[in-house]
């Protein structure tokens, strides 16, 4: 069983009954591996959930790069761009992941750090190099902003009003 697999499975059993009910004995149950062969990868809950947040993070800095131009203004573009392509995914699995992986998280201290750290790297990218430096953090924060509300509710917005609202987020840069 590979890593990524056994991330799979804690997510599935995470966004479908709750933080309480990640426990590694669970996560081998839905993985269909033994509690050692888990253990073999994850020695703790604590590194399992570790291993959810660096995924996590790594997956959203490859998003983001992969919508970054280069230039004036490319990193704040491409952080708007990155975050509404996870609010727009019709399948909803990358939006329900972060709250999967964040509720995990947000129990230790430590690893709650760790998510701090990625947001820290990812808003404190100097928008000095944006035309408007105060619209670029407009947009960063209305693009974080909504991530977290439609993962609270999805069908807040249809896809025409995410549309519109991705934009006029690019239109403020």
């Amino acid at each position: 069983m590979k890593r990524d697999e056994l991330l799979d499975a804690a997510e599935a059993l995470l966004c479908e009954q709750g933080t309480q009910a990640l426990t590694l004995s669970a996560v081998a149950d839905r993985a269909g591996v033994s509690k050692g062969g888990l253990l073999y990868h994850f020695h703790t809950k604590e590194a399992l959930v570790r291993g959810l947040v660096e995924r996590l993070v790594q997956e959203f800095d490859a998003l983001i790069a992969s919508y970054d131009t280069g230039g004036p203004g490319a990193y704040t573009r491409a952080f708007v761009e990155a975050n509404l392509a996870v609010v727009m995914d019709r399948d909803q699995s990358r939006l329900l992941r972060r709250w999967a992986t964040v509720s995990a998280a947000a129990a230790d201290p430590g690893l709650l750090a760790l998510v701090r750290e990625a947001m820290h790297r990812w808003h404190d990218v100097d928008p000095g190099d944006d035309p408007d430096p105060v619209a670029a953090r407009v947009a960063r924060l209305a693009a974080e902003g909504l991530w977290e509300v439609v993962m609270h509710d999805p069908g807040l917005y249809d896809e025409a009003q995410l549309e519109e609202l991705r934009e006029r987020l690019l239109d403020l840069l």
